[in-house]
């Protein structure tokens, strides 16, 4: 929904930038673009089956190889430093 904002008689530039920052403020304009650059898109669900499959393959495997006694390393995830 586009903001409208027409200038009043004998209102000054000035005046009128701030009631249209007031308007986008209001109507939330600005804190929707935000969410939605930051906002990641949603996994398909064909898509969160096959990695939740190969999630329980991996562990199914991992079971055996140490029901069966052969040595498995397991990676450990690098830690997340901004």
């Amino acid at each position: 929904m586009p903001l409208r904002i027409l200038k009043r008689e004998g209102e000054s530039p000035m005046q009128l930038l701030f009631r249209f920052t007031k308007k986008v403020q209001h109507a939330g304009v600005l804190k929707e673009a935000r969410g939605r650059r930051t906002r990641k898109r949603a996994v398909n669900k064909t898509k969160r089956r096959l990695s939740a499959l190969h999630r329980e393959g991996k562990r199914a495997k991992i079971a055996l190889d140490k029901k069966m006694g052969v040595t498995v390393e397991v990676k450990k995830r690098p830690s997340m430093k901004f």
